[in-house]
């Protein structure tokens, strides 16, 4: 049988009724990763003796007649940037290729305290800085419905994990979509939690006021799951929030009658594929089948949301990165004659192109000088953003919106840089204003996966899931698998 197939949720019962085991699963899912991880090349690293012991001590639990958690025994992927004890941990970067963490991050410890099996780490873009998956030093990702595409980024590996039948849930991380644009270039279940909603402590910082961890999967509920898990008050990071964390799957019921779901229009123009507008305007239709109200709304500052996205994401992203000196851990080149001239070249060499280039910009941010013209500016028009969605809320319930305006694009597409930051425009402004966000399965265009975004307010995860669970149940877009297709 092949297991690997199906969701979280579907397998606990399964183990719960002891129709299957761990061990069993676990194999199974290794057994899929042996034979089609050559062509994607989904993951950095492996764990599979690991892995099987924890199987087999999950394993033991039911034996035992001991109650297990939903994600116990169940294989999941870890994107490469969030820590794991004694198991590389390197970013996708040359900078940290050896480097193996003495400690797990919060969301770690949680997943371990529920008997969760790691498969791996995920490949991604170097420090998560991309949205293809081909900025990572080791190797690039492949897109399980078409090889000669890309699995968007930076969570490109977690997703196309997902996909391929790799993993049966994962994490990514997300700074501006880089957990809903993959998972919508894939075909699965992306949700980015409200900022704060899941600490922050051991993920490996990129932009510290927009970076946000969630989990990648095959159906909402999964989706409920895994943030059932990870959500919660860390001690460790101070921007995690304390409140209580509800059973998000108690919000997974299929009615929206009455719910005010807003169309902003700025999210519907100019830039957005016809092929992808024509599926979101299906799913719209959808809702209003099932009894939702639908409401145009305005987002006015949308324009200024990627121009101010990248200031104020690489001016953190500069300070962040510039613990990476060659001196305390990391690559250190080995050429260098002073210490002045070992942090130059060690940075050069084990940073690649993209982050270099996103530590040159925020560097020039931050100059004396330019502070006040770039920086303080850009944080200005971030309120001005965050008061957009607030004044939208008051109209409607949720937001609904295409995660990408364009599907998967092809591998070495020569796509200049800025032209790939554009096509962020749809996801960036959820994490400047840090609020969930979940991009589902809604339809196909050229053969590829589209996904529809829904957006919520602060803290209201819950709708969100409610809204998706409702669209997921009433049609079969989550159901299809990926054909691996493709000339790679």
């Amino acid at each position: 049988m092949d297991l690997y197939k199906l969701t979280a949720h579907e397998l606990h019962d399964k183990l719960v009724k002891k129709e299957i085991s761990s061990v069993e699963l676990t194999e199974n899912v290794y057994s899929r990763i042996d034979e089609v991880e050559d062509k994607v090349q989904a993951y950095v690293t492996l764990d599979k003796e690991n892995a099987l012991a924890q199987a087999a001590k999950v394993d033991a639990k039911i034996a035992a007649g001991e109650e297990i958690a939903p994600l116990a025994g169940i294989p999941g992927a870890i994107k490469d940037n969030i820590c794991t004890k004694g198991l590389l941990t390197t970013c996708s970067s040359k900078m940290l290729a050896n480097v193996v963490p003495i400690y797990d991050a919060h969301v770690i410890s949680k997943l371990r305290a529920d008997d969760a099996i790691f498969t791996g780490k995920t490949n991604m873009d170097e420090f998560a800085m991309g949205s293809t998956t081909e900025s990572s030093y080791f190797h690039k990702t492949y897109n399980p419905w078409n090889l000669d595409r890309v699995p968007g980024g930076s969570s490109g590996g977690s997703a196309a994990a997902i996909a391929a039948g790799e993993a049966i849930w994962s994490l990514g991380s997300d700074t501006g979509g880089s957990i809903r644009q993959p998972a919508s270039f894939n075909g699965c279940v992306g949700i980015k939690p409200t900022y704060g909603r899941v600490s922050r402590y051991g993920c490996v910082a990129f932009a510290s006021s927009l970076d946000q961890i969630g989990p990648i999967t095959r159906d909402v509920t999964d989706a409920a799951t895994v943030l059932n898990c990870i959500c919660g008050k860390d001690e460790h990071d101070s921007t995690s929030l304390p409140v209580d964390v509800p059973d998000f799957t108690k919000a997974l019921r299929a009615d929206v009658k009455g719910l005010r779901i807003g169309l902003p229009k700025e999210y519907y123009g100019e830039g957005v594929d016809a092929k992808v507008k024509a599926e979101i305007e299906k799913a719209v239709k959808k809702y209003e089948e099932l009894g939702a109200e639908i409401v145009d709304v305005s987002l006015p500052h949308t324009e200024y949301a990627v121009i101010t996205y990248y200031i104020i994401a690489p001016a953190e992203a500069s300070a962040n990165l510039a613990r990476y000196d060659g001196v305390r851990y990391g690559f250190r080149a080995a050429n260098a004659t002073s210490a002045p001239e070992m942090t130059r070249l060690s940075r050069t060499e084990g940073f690649g192109p993209e982050v270099r280039r996103r530590i040159m910009l925020g560097t020039y941010v931050l100059s004396s000088g330019y502070y006040d013209a770039y920086y303080k500016k850009a944080m200005q028009v971030r309120t001005l953003i965050r008061r957009d969605f607030n004044e939208a809320f008051e109209k409607c319930d949720v937001l609904l919106t295409p995660t990408s305006p364009v599907v998967a694009y092809p591998v070495d597409g020569k796509m200049d840089p800025l032209s790939i930051y554009m096509l962020d425009v749809t996801t960036i402004p959820v994490n400047m204003a840090g609020l969930p966000g979940i991009s589902i399965p809604c339809g196909f265009a050229d053969g590829m996966p589209v996904g529809m975004q829904l957006i919520g307010k602060v803290l209201d995860e819950e709708t969100v899931l409610r809204a998706a669970y409702t669209f997921e149940q009433a049609t079969d877009f989550h159901k299809a698998m990926a054909p691996l297709g493709g000339n790679k």
